[in-house]
């Protein structure tokens, strides 16, 4: 397996890893998108062109994303947008690359390459929107889960339920699934905003938040209450 280094403007070198040749089975529809793979997965002048057409096309992607949610950032500077879109397309041109055999040819190569590029704008820009605030780790109120208008008859259903769950929540969940669940379901931290915190990856938090949830269905319905405020926390 070889590996080429190849340079986009003003960056340091990205690295491609090209497929072996017996994983390659895609054949795309149409011939552009075979064109794609052929030079990305070939050498010299042809691959070295691919990869810079696939950066401006990631870069361009990127650049609309920010552009999309630059209103939500109005505290951010253009320089530093314009950073935030080149880091996006660079990440997303790596991904592309080491992805190149998940390509299954349902759509053209280019709309595929494309959501990369948006994914890691929009990862990049909720964490640029987080910096510098606490991620709130502690259940600062769990009656955000209560109906907004209960009668006496719902709220006194309610005050029973929310008991129950803080209980469940400090006793039957390990600590880690705790401040896992209560910053993801009940104070809305976007979740690579904890991975990033937590020096965790997106799936094993989503892992940790799926074992709470079963653990917190199982205890509540041992209590005879039906687990249902959890949908309400997806």
């Amino acid at each position: 397996m070889s590996t080429l280094a190849t340079t986009t403007p003003g960056r340091a070198p990205l690295r491609s890893r090209r497929a072996p040749a017996a994983s390659r089975t895609v054949t795309p529809h149409d011939p552009e998108s075979r064109r794609w793979l052929r030079d990305l997965r070939g050498g010299g002048a042809l691959h070295d062109d691919a990869v810079r057409r696939l950066h401006a096309l990631l870069l361009r992607a990127a650049r609309f994303e920010v552009g999309r949610r630059r209103e939500a950032l109005a505290h951010v500077r253009g320089d530093e947008l314009e950073d935030i879109a080149t880091q996006a397309a660079d990440d997303a041109l790596m991904g592309v690359l080491r992805r190149l055999d998940d390509f299954r040819g349902d759509s053209r190569f280019t709309t595929w390459a494309y959501k990369f590029a948006l994914l890691e704008s929009a990862v990049r820009l909720r964490r640029r929107a987080w910096q510098g605030r606490e991620v709130p780790m502690e259940p600062e109120s769990w009656t955000l889960l209560a109906a907004q208008q209960p009668t006496p008859h719902e709220d006194a259903v309610q005050a029973e339920v929310l008991g129950a769950v803080g209980r469940a929540i400090r006793e039957a969940l390990t600590p880690r699934q705790r401040e896992v669940l209560v910053a993801l379901a009940l104070n809305g931290v976007p979740i690579d905003v904890l991975a990033q915190r937590l020096g965790s990856t997106r799936g094993a938090l989503y892992k940790t938040l799926h074992d709470a949830r079963r653990k917190l269905r199982a205890e509540l319905t041992a209590e005879g209450i039906a687990p249902d405020w959890l949908e309400r926390t997806r």
